[in-house]
């Protein structure tokens, strides 16, 4: 099946990219609830967790291990929300497996620092800044 993940995978779609191996990317999220909110994915194809094949989960866990820091990092957070939807039922809106990294620096309670507004629309300049300095982080870190 082919989605929008798996064109920017393939380089015919765009994204801000910030870390990639021989079995994932890790990408801005367009609509970013807060700064730095990534999204992790593997290069297989799979929509649902247990359709992805073990040793790629080992893989994206592996990776995820290595970006969660470089990410909190890099926009000034302690703490993060780690979310995969599993599923259109449970909030997927891109059928390809995906890995949320959302940086907190403020209570996870509606109103508090720490969140941005989904809708608010960002400039390529946010996208690309952020992007940096989490490439940055990365490399500082690994």
């Amino acid at each position: 099946m082919r989605c929008v993940f798996c064109e920017i995978l393939e380089g015919s779609a765009p994204a801000h990219i910030v870390y990639e191996d021989e079995h994932s990317v890790a990408f801005l999220d367009i609509n970013p609830i807060s700064d730095g909110h990534t999204l992790l994915v593997p290069r297989v194809h799979a929509q649902w967790l247990e359709e992805l094949p073990e040793g790629e989960w080992v893989e994206l866990t592996q990776a995820l291990k290595r970006l969660v820091p470089a990410v909190t990092k890099a926009v000034g957070a302690r703490d993060s929300r780690i979310m995969i939807n599993n599923g259109p039922k449970a909030g997927q809106i891109i059928p390809h497996l995906h890995i949320h990294i959302i940086p907190r620096r403020g209570l996870a309670r509606r109103g508090v620092a720490g969140a941005v507004s989904r809708f608010k629309p960002r400039s390529r300049d946010y996208f690309e800044e952020v992007a940096q300095r989490i490439r940055g982080a990365v490399e500082e870190l690994f």
